[in-house]
């Protein structure tokens, strides 16, 4: 029996959707706000590329997800568990969800009517197609010049493609994903590493007012006033000239007025922003080592609260999908985590099994089924 087997719908019973959504994920989609990056391959430069607590983020929930355990039925998981061209199936899924929100497997044929493997298309390279009522009718994959159009559902009513996406609440075809919220707050932890390093390069950091006292009660003129202050910006402004000692002359004095870096608290701030960062990709931050987070009593807990909030509800969003698109094909049925498998959660179980067997009332038949023997 197949448990997502699809149904018919009568023609105009859906609802019509928009052929064009918000695109605030895609390239070039606007002026950077805020001075951050804007659209996805800046965003992924600045943040997975670049951001150490951003990648380790992204990193422990994708490799949480490759290590999951799944149950169903064994064609299904093995297609699930299998690598193709070298490709962590889930660890991709969870990587492409979390960064962009949309995540394309490809469900190949194998020529003899069933599945042969999956494999997750990059989501920046697919856009859908979709229908007169703005349904996805094909997903179109480019790469350069070259594209490749994959129906929604073939003659047989088999998909052919498994779209996954985040919830989106101004788009009807493409998801959301974690890397416009954590924007802010990469580019603060970001600039701030700058701004640290260039201190280090320079030693010291002028800020201040810049004095013109000749003494004689001269005063500069605009062309003097203009030039030196073309000089202060290409040579002091920024934090890449952070630090950069000053050498005055002409009765011209410098007189410290703004914030230290101290009195800023770069630290807390830059702490502040890797923990906002974190709590975007849904990573407590005591797993990522940052310093002062007590928010979870020991690490034990942390990790469960990792698995709890995180990985476990995304696996079995990513999972369901899967299961449905590999049922179209071979009629395998559902696939979801086994949770009884999950060494994060063996706390649990041990509660569990401890207030079943401690329930006399009980049946041996009753607690077999209550752990879910």
């Amino acid at each position: 029996m197949k448990w997502f087997g699809r149904k018919a719908v009568r023609e105009g019973a859906r609802p019509v959707l928009a052929h064009g959504g918000a695109t605030l994920w895609r390239e070039g989609s606007g002026p950077a706000a805020g001075g951050w990056a804007q659209g996805y391959e800046a965003q992924v430069r600045a943040a997975y590329l670049t951001n150490p607590i951003a990648q380790r983020a992204v990193r422990i929930v994708a490799e949480g997800m490759a290590a999951m355990p799944v149950s169903g039925d064994p064609r299904a998981v093995a297609l699930v568990m299998a690598r193709s061209a070298g490709q962590e199936l889930l660890e991709s899924v969870a990587a492409q969800l979390l960064l962009h929100g949309n995540a394309y497997i490809q469900l190949i044929d194998d020529g003899a009517g069933g599945i042969g493997e999956l494999y997750a298309l990059r989501p920046e390279r697919v856009t859908v197609e979709a229908d007169a009522t703005g349904w996805p009718a094909a997903y179109r994959y480019r790469v350069g010049e070259r594209v490749m159009r994959i129906a929604a559902d073939d003659a047989a009513g088999r998909p052919g493609l498994v779209h996954i996406r985040g919830f989106h609440p101004v788009d009807d075809h493409y998801g959301l994903g974690c890397l416009g919220a954590a924007a802010g707050a990469v580019a603060i932890h970001n600039e701030a590493a700058r701004w640290n390093k260039a201190l280090l390069d320079n030693a010291a950091r002028p800020s201040g007012a810049l004095v013109h006292d000749p003494g004689d009660g001269g005063v500069l003129s605009g062309e003097q006033f203009d030039r030196l202050r073309a000089q202060m910006d290409d040579a002091f402004a920024g934090a890449a000239n952070a630090g950069r000692p000053m050498l005055l002359d002409g009765g011209l004095k410098w007189q410290a007025m703004s914030l230290t870096p101290a009195d800023m608290d770069f630290v807390g701030l830059k702490a502040q922003a890797a923990r906002e960062i974190a709590l975007a990709f849904g990573v407590p931050p005591m797993l990522l080592g940052l310093p002062g987070d007590n928010t979870f009593a020991n690490y034990r807990e942390a990790n469960r609260a990792l698995w709890r909030q995180t990985i476990v509800p995304l696996g079995n969003r990513v999972l369901g999908a899967l299961g449905q698109g590999i049922d179209g094909w071979s009629g395998t049925g559902a696939l979801s985590v086994d949770l009884d498998r999950v060494p994060a959660l063996s706390d649990e179980r041990d509660q569990l099994w401890a207030r079943v067997g401690a329930a006399d009332f009980l049946s041996a038949e009753e607690k077999r089924g209550l752990v879910g023997m």
